[in-house]
């Protein structure tokens, strides 16, 4: 499994290799503008065990243009298409700007981290007002080359997902970040589409971006369930970004990929017994199968033996458990003499054996 000896600070949380995955309640639009929702879902993300909430800055009109124009109807098939266009959509999903401060007072007033995925330069501006502590680029501003450019100059922990880039697409947002400033980059593997196939998900690529691009690496997750999130901790994956909801019954925008509490709650439990069985290289016994090792062999007395006896494959035999001599001895012991009466059941060890041996230790 590939690891970076790289560690990035977001907020109070340390995230790197050999440290806790940092998992990520993404609201998006599931507050379905009400700022109460929206503080519900804060508190609701923070009793699951989310080390943090992210949010989307944007308004329909930095996203896009209002206009009925055939490039701007959503397309039929889309999980969206009852909105009609893109700005209907938008003016849908959006979290109102003014209600980020009292937000991001909440989060930080229980502990739990808070930043945005900004979509155009106006918001990087907003949200540097707030002291935002990282910024997560969304997988279709991935070539939004200005916007990346005014991230990069804030010096902050960015957050990249690649759900539809290809490598040119990566590697030229890699350089635009670094070229401005970035240091602090983690890349997150992604299928933008709603809900993504699981098949799709190619997880063995979060490893591989580590080798690639010398980066952390996680998941943003668009698959229904938590299997694919899950999987990828156990590949390396330092961050996951799933999508939370208070009622998946309360139709948003976003409600029927995402994630309620309780899902959320036991995706977290999951990954922390993940990161728990990972552990580290190690061939020593462990301290609980130790307890066990009496279920490993050893050589027994298993007919009578009387003293001066000789030791053959009919009055000795390799059986479990473990407190006589090592079976590595069998053919060694095969023709020796008993110093003592023998009876079945006893260990045999070396202070019950003559130290000579009989010739005929084949018998």
């Amino acid at each position: 499994m590939a690891s970076l000896d790289k560690k990035i600070k977001i907020g109070e949380r340390t995230i790197g290799d050999g440290k806790q995955t940092f998992v990520i309640a993404e609201m998006s639009g599931n507050h379905g503008g009400s700022i109460e929702r929206a503080l519900d879902i804060i508190r609701a993300a923070k009793r699951a065990g989310a080390d943090a909430i992210k949010l989307q800055t944007y308004t329909a009109d930095t996203i896009t243009l209002k206009s009925n124009l055939e490039d701007f109807v959503i397309p039929k098939g889309s999980p969206w298409e009852e909105y009609s266009t893109l700005w209907d959509l938008y003016n849908k999903a959006f979290t109102p700007w003014e209600w980020h401060k009292k937000l991001f007072l909440e989060a930080r007033g229980l502990g739990i981290e808070i930043f945005s995925s900004p979509f155009d330069e106006s918001a990087v501006d907003f949200l540097e007002d707030l002291n935002v502590s990282a910024y997560k680029i969304a997988s279709p501003e991935i070539t939004h080359i200005p916007l990346i450019t005014k991230i990069a100059q804030t010096r902050k922990p960015v957050i990249i997902s690649t759900g539809i880039a290809d490598l040119s697409d990566i590697n030229l947002a890699l350089s635009t970040l670094k070229a401005h400033g970035s240091k602090d980059i983690i890349l997150l593997k992604c299928s933008t589409s709603y809900p993504a196939p699981i098949e799709e998900s190619n997880l063995l690529t979060i490893p591989d971006m580590v080798d690639k691009f010398g980066c952390l690496s996680g998941l943003s997750d668009h698959t229904k369930g938590s299997l694919a999130a899950i999987t990828s901790v156990a590949l390396g994956a330092t961050v996951i970004e799933k999508h939370f909801t208070l009622d998946k019954l309360a139709t948003t925008v976003d409600s029927f990929f995402s994630l309620s509490e309780e899902e959320f709650s036991a995706m977290v439990k999951d990954i922390r017994l993940v990161e728990k069985s990972l552990g580290k290289v190690n061939y020593d016994i462990t301290e609980s199968a130790k307890l066990n090792l009496y279920g490993r062999r050893s050589i027994y007395v298993s007919s009578k033996i009387k003293k001066g006896g000789i030791l053959t494959k009919s009055n000795i035999k390799v059986v479990r458990p473990s407190f006589g001599l090592h079976p590595k001895y069998y053919t060694e012991v095969l023709g020796r003499f008993a110093n003592q009466d023998l009876s079945p059941g006893e260990r045999l060890t070396w202070d019950v054996l003559d130290d000579h041996s009989n010739t005929l230790n084949d018998i």
